[in-house]
């Protein structure tokens, strides 16, 4: 089995400089950097933009997995890839056509990047099957998004079951990422039923220390 992925979350940070801070400590012991991009519309929470974004590629060598909490992706894609972004991920929900989230995940490859689908807790893996050609990475959303700090929905477990049978089945070369109350016992199972990347949030950031936090969840 390949190695399990960590990517830290920027989320819990509150400014630009503790992102900076944190990523410096992690930087090391990260496989990834997970930057969580919210547009106080998509979701309520508002994070930081584009601009932030290059700021942060000055300052680490991690790839930045890029997570597009907002409303309007199309809009914004080129810039993030600009800004620095390695993977860019959008949501299934922010579409309402879907000839043109084909047309994004085309568009992010062509850029240069990995190209991600996320879903909400509430979607099924079933309905993003006709999707699944056009990405790198699939992000399952083990919460709510918008908000750090929550319990992670048991549900998850069996939507990474079922991703993991289509990949195998199909002999698809695609990265399963799950994102939201991840803690060791949850990865350790989220690993064996097929996860490949996993972010976390508040129990790397608010651990006393982060770099046991990191690999604990391996």
């Amino acid at each position: 089995m390949d190695k399990l992925l960590i990517a830290p979350s920027t989320d819990p940070a509150k400014t630009v400089e503790d992102i900076i801070e944190f990523v410096d400590e992690i930087k090391n012991d990260a496989d990834l950097l997970h930057c969580d991009i919210m547009d106080g519309k998509f979701v309520e929470s508002k994070t930081f933009s584009y601009d932030v974004l290059k700021i942060i590629k000055e300052k680490t060598l991690l790839p930045l997995d890029v997570h597009l909490m907002i409303e309007s992706p199309s809009k914004f894609i080129k810039k993030y890839f600009q800004s620095g972004a390695n993977i860019i991920t959008v949501h299934f929900e922010a579409y309402k056509d879907k000839k043109k989230l084909i047309k994004d995940l085309k568009k992010i490859r062509k850029l240069g990047a990995l190209s991600g689908l996320s879903i909400k807790p509430k979607t099924a893996v079933e309905e993003i099957l006709t999707y699944i050609v056009y990405c790198d990475i699939i992000l399952i959303m083990s919460v709510e998004p918008g908000k750090s700090g929550q319990k992670f929905i048991e549900q998850t477990y069996s939507k990474v079951i079922e991703l993991n049978k289509i990949k195998k089945d199909f002999n698809i070369k695609l990265k399963i990422e799950i994102d939201g109350g991840i803690n060791p016992s949850v990865s350790k199972k989220l690993k064996e039923f097929g996860a490949d990347i996993l972010v976390s949030g508040s129990y790397v950031y608010n651990s006393k220390n982060r770099l046991l936090a990191i690999n604990d969840l391996r």
